[in-house]
């Protein structure tokens, strides 16, 4: 049996939830357990706190699991990084003062509050910043104003916070994160993950794409092609008027209304959009 670990509370929780449903698993999900069995795919799911997400499966405890990319980096578990997911965005940036008008080297000799220790170590020796860390659990913007630290380094959404607490953002993203399927580094092929990661990339596809289907002259053919190549390639099929035919093709989500409009110019007509529930590709 397959023993995946999910987020059980953050940001991540539900997203990764609604993922794996449209993936086919968790169809039944008691609200309230912390393991929950899927028979009917032979996976039994933890619910953990995110943090600890990446060490249980870089310990070989858990098969594999999805976290984020900051918890998986801090901490410093042999876990690697298998599929990124597309959701929880977040940047973990520095921040100072308002109006201090400073940049990261200028945190020399300074202390710095985070939650994610790891991430800032590994960068203040790569930037070649020699500063104290002070370690806080949970939410680090009020450090500078209690006196325990000069400046903060954090998951960053919108800097509302930050800005609330009196501090502004210096230097650019330490880190860009985002939830991710995790596993043991150097951990032995397995059919159950390779299918795991399969559906849940056949989601990520189907949420990109759309089907788009649209009939145009035959003479036009090749140039609709040029404009929606498909995935591999469209499917052209003949229509009872042997100077139009019918057109079917994958095109990216983000571009199907410039899409059609081209195709409109070019005479298309009929031009029909599909959404896509699941896939393999």
């Amino acid at each position: 049996m397959l023993r995946v670990a999910l987020p059980n509370k953050g940001q991540l929780a539900e997203p990764a939830r609604e993922m794996l449903r449209e993936a086919g698993y968790l169809r039944l999900m008691p609200p309230r357990d912390l393991v929950i069995q899927d028979l009917d795919n032979d996976v039994e799911f933890f619910l953990l706190r995110p943090k600890d997400i990446a060490t249980y499966v870089g310990a070989g405890t858990l098969d594999i699991g999805i976290t984020g990319r900051d918890m998986l980096l801090d901490s410093g578990a042999g876990a690697v990084e298998l599929v990124a997911l597309g959701f929880g965005d977040s940047t973990f940036r520095l921040a100072a003062p308002s109006g201090a008008n400073m940049t990261p080297h200028d945190l020399t000799g300074s202390r710095i509050a985070t939650s994610y220790p790891g991430v800032l170590a590994d960068y203040l020796q790569r930037a070649g910043i020699d500063a104290q860390i002070v370690r806080l659990d949970g939410a680090v913007e009020n450090a500078v104003r209690l006196g325990v630290a000069d400046a903060v380094a954090d998951v960053v959404a919108t800097g509302t916070t930050l800005r609330q607490a009196g501090l502004q953002i210096i230097g650019d993203p330490i880190l860009v994160s985002e939830a991710l399927v995790v596993q043991r580094a150097n951990a032995p092929t397995d059919p159950a993950v390779d299918t795991f990661v399969r559906r849940v990339t056949s989601v990520l596809v189907a949420r990109a794409y759309v089907l788009l289907d649209y009939d145009i002259r035959t003479s036009e053919i090749e140039a609709a092609c040029r404009i929606t190549p498909g995935f591999e390639s469209p499917t052209i099929s003949p229509l009872h008027d042997p100077e139009w035919s019918a057109v079917r093709a994958m095109v990216p989500r983000s571009d199907v209304h410039r899409v059609m409009d081209e195709l409109y110019e070019r005479g298309a007509r009929g031009i029909l959009v599909t959404a896509i529930h699941a896939c393999r590709l």
